[in-house]
């Protein structure tokens, strides 16, 4: 698939679009490792395309308590992808996270 041919002004649009929606990200992540918003918190908010397209992995690490080697044991042992995003998660994989992170 060929990428779209934008113009000066698109191009600036979009790119002020993905730093935006980064600094969103950044700002969430922060108020997860405050401990403002719990999982449950973040995972009630899966339609909200900021989460949907946050990776779990990422997700995880900024949990309290929660590091890449904690994480990545976590998401190993339910068996999700390190590449998955949010928005990705099946029902059961979902419904294990929320078993063992739901708090």
């Amino acid at each position: 698939m060929a990428l779209p041919n934008l113009s000066d002004a698109d191009r600036k649009a979009a790119l002020k679009k993905a730093a935006e929606a980064r600094a969103r990200r950044a700002a969430l992540r922060v108020e997860i490792k405050a401990g403002k918003l719990s999982f449950a918190d973040v995972m009630g908010k899966a339609d909200d395309p900021i989460v949907a397209r946050m990776k779990v992995a990422t997700l995880l690490e900024s949990l309290p308590g929660f590091g890449k080697a904690k994480a990545a044991r976590v998401m190993d042992e339910l068996g999700i992808s390190d590449s998955r995003r949010v928005q990705g998660l099946g029902a059961r994989q979902l419904e294990m996270l929320m078993e063992r992170l739901g708090r």
